[in-house]
């Protein structure tokens, strides 16, 4: 039988290794578990296409901004409506008045859409960022305001974009609901639903595709609404 001093021995022994053996338990899967966080950052944006509300309200977007059409400005800004505008830099590069216009005087936003327009999932990693980046500083060196949103050209998007685009700042990406632009004939107007996206382009026709989205809103108890108010924060 052991003796007393053994015993006491032994329990001084296990009293001691304890805390050790529970340091390592804590210390050991925080360790392992830190290259697995820093490996996943960024993580990647959500891809939305039309927003989770009750609210009655639709979003208005315009894409890549080559004509400057004032028919359309002035539509936008007597009705004071709260656009998101897509930008190409180079589209409003040779007229940036008429986007400070809108931006000054009504309630549109300015938001990423790449600097040259390319399908993003040609691209690698360094390809994305140069244009999706890129496009953002273009636009905060002009616009004085960052953009929150990004939608990619041609609506393509892969992994790299969803993450590139979170660590070139956006909060989004952003597809459509329905494509309402007239390239050769007008296209139907649907009924729109509370969180519907309406895509549009700065073309030759946007005051008229302006008007009948407008209309069809207003048709189904519907009001355009800020985007980035929805989505992102």
């Amino acid at each position: 039988m052991p003796t007393p001093s053994l015993r006491c021995a032994v329990r001084s022994a296990l009293t001691a290794l304890v805390p050790l053996a529970l340091i390592g338990a804590l210390t050991g899967p925080a360790q392992a578990a830190a290259p697995r966080t820093a490996a996943a950052w960024p993580d990647p944006v959500p891809v939305v296409t039309h927003v989770d509300t009750t609210d009655p309200v639709v979003f208005i977007t315009i894409d890549d901004g080559w004509n400057h059409d004032p028919a359309a400005q002035k539509l936008l800004l007597d009705r004071q409506v709260p656009a998101s505008l897509f930008l190409l830099p180079g589209a409003y590069a040779y007229d940036p008045e008429y986007f400070h216009t809108l931006l000054d005087h009504g309630r549109s936003r300015v938001e990423n859409h790449t600097v040259d327009h390319p399908d993003l999932t040609t691209l690698d990693a360094a390809g994305q960022k140069a244009e999706i980046c890129g496009a953002r500083d273009q636009d905060l060196a002009e616009f004085g305001d960052s953009p929150l949103l990004m939608r990619p050209p041609y609506g393509a998007y892969n992994d790299t974009t969803r993450t590139t685009a979170r660590a070139c700042g956006a909060e989004a990406v952003v597809t459509w609901t329905y494509d309402l632009t007239t390239w050769t004939d007008p296209v139907p107007v649907p009924r729109l639903k509370p969180g519907d996206i309406i895509l549009m382009h700065f073309n030759g026709t946007v005051e008229q595709d302006l008007r009948r989205v407008l209309d069809a809103a207003a048709a189904a108890g519907l009001k355009p609404a800020p985007l980035r108010e929805y989505i992102g924060g």
